[in-house]
């Protein structure tokens, strides 16, 4: 078996075996296959396509190229959610608490983040002492003790998964489906969770800018994780704007706990609380999603997600009183405000331009070794669909350095669109895959 017989096969359209895949995979991880033939092949896959079956063989060789993590120690089912990123998302550290306070053991490995904001578990060190890294048998440990624990991804899940990844990043062929969904669910299969439960974006402010991508996104993950074993469910979620009200690290926590306390914006709330009912009805703690929405919704009102959201904190060696004190996180020195320049109504909000300007605050990284500004972002006072007077704060930019701060207000300032005419806010929920 070599290489240029496997490029050759897939460069006419026909379908690689088990055989092939594993042998491109292992090869390929070991350094033996060089980089111009792995491109080639993903060239000829990206004009070509992969078959479903061809997908899972290639996410199931991804995950066997890295660790794979045994979670059967900890009791109960476990269920994992994964969104496919956009700008404001925080639910994790809602839907967490949450799904946990039922009973629900959550088991999550996060990745740090590359764009607009940092990841989940750059987000959580913004809390005083939050650690992210622990021995494997310190966090079963921990989330039989508390229920929840969110971890950094370790370097060894899904080996061949980042080095193809750096190879279709400067080849251009990431917008490929089975390529798309092998690189996701690899890792997530990887991981150990029993059930798994997506947010799929949709919008500007996501890798699938339209409806009909990220459904397609979606049905292709459910299958492969079905195919693997695990129950599996898909929404797909508004994007076209950010989601809540703050975009950067340590206000991203502070408006999680604030939604804890229900305090929080309407679409935040309402998405948390869905994700988490099905994240009950997938542990088994509900034998219906209603059911699991009257659960959650009881954990909200009661202060039960925020005691777990403590515990959780605590439990990672972090000062849980940033739920009572928000000047704990890291506070950014300079801010300036984004005014409405007329009256009317909210018509857009451009969820990658606001974004940019985060990451351009300091809340997020071009390259992999940027440090981040924990208290830089933005926090934004309208929605689409709000009306507006002339000189009323659209947003409020934070940051720490004047060029830094200025950057983001010019590319900030152009992500607002006022009609004249009242505006239909979105809608958050677009479609559900089983």
């Amino acid at each position: 078996m070599n290489m240029y017989d496997i490029i050759l096969k897939k460069r006419e359209g026909e379908i690689l075996s088990k055989e092939e895949i594993d042998f491109f995979i292992e090869d390929f991880s070991k350094g033996q296959i060089p980089d111009y033939q792995a491109s080639a092949l993903l060239m000829a896959i990206f004009f070509k396509g992969l078959t479903k079956y061809e997908t899972f063989l290639l996410t199931d060789a991804m995950k066997r190229s890295g660790d794979v993590i045994d979670l059967s120690k900890i009791a109960g089912i476990k269920v994992d959610k994964h969104s496919t990123g956009g700008v404001g998302d925080k639910t994790t550290l809602i839907v967490g608490p949450l799904a946990a306070a039922c009973g629900v053991p959550v088991a999550k490995m996060s990745g740090r983040g590359l764009g607009f904001t940092g990841g989940t578990v750059d987000k959580m060190e913004s809390i005083p002492g939050f650690r992210t890294s622990f021995e494997a048998a310190e966090f079963i440990s921990l989330v039989n003790r508390v229920g929840l624990a969110v971890i950094g991804q370790t370097a060894h899940i899904a080996t061949a998964d980042k080095k193809l990844y750096a190879l279709r990043d400067v080849t251009a062929t990431v917008d490929s489906i089975g390529l798309i969904t092998s690189s996701i669910m690899s890792k997530k299969l990887a991981s150990g969770s029993d059930a798994i439960l997506l947010d799929v974006k949709c919008g500007n402010g996501a890798f699938m800018e339209t409806l009909e991508e990220a459904t397609e996104l979606g049905k292709w993950m459910v299958d492969i994780g079905k195919t693997a074993g695990k129950n599996m469910v898909a929404f797909v979620t508004d994007m076209s704007q950010p989601l809540g009200l703050t975009v950067g690290n340590a206000l991203e926590v502070i408006e999680a706990i604030e939604t804890l306390k229900n305090e929080g914006p309407t679409d935040i709330t309402e998405l948390s609380l869905k994700l988490a009912a099905y994240m009950v009805f997938l542990g088994h703690r509900a034998k219906s999603p209603e059911e699991g929405y009257e659960m959650v919704l009881d954990k909200l009102h009661s202060g039960a997600g925020l005691e777990k959201f403590r515990e959780f904190v605590e439990g990672q060696g972090g000062n849980p009183e940033v739920t009572k004190d928000y000047a704990l996180f890291p506070q950014a020195s300079l801010s300036k405000h984004i005014l409405a320049l007329e009256s009317g109504f909210i018509k857009s909000i451009d969820a990658r331009v606001i974004g940019s300007a985060s990451l351009h605050s300091g809340a997020g990284r071009e390259k992999k070794e940027d440090l981040l500004d924990l208290s830089a972002g933005i926090i934004l006072n309208k929605k689409v669909g709000d009306s507006v007077v002339k000189g009323e704060v659209l947003a409020t930019l934070a940051a720490n350095d004047q060029a830094k701060i200025q950057t983001a207000y010019d590319i900030a300032i152009t992500g607002f669109a006022i009609s004249s005419e009242s505006v239909e806010k979105p809608m958050l929920f677009k479609k559900i895959i089983l």
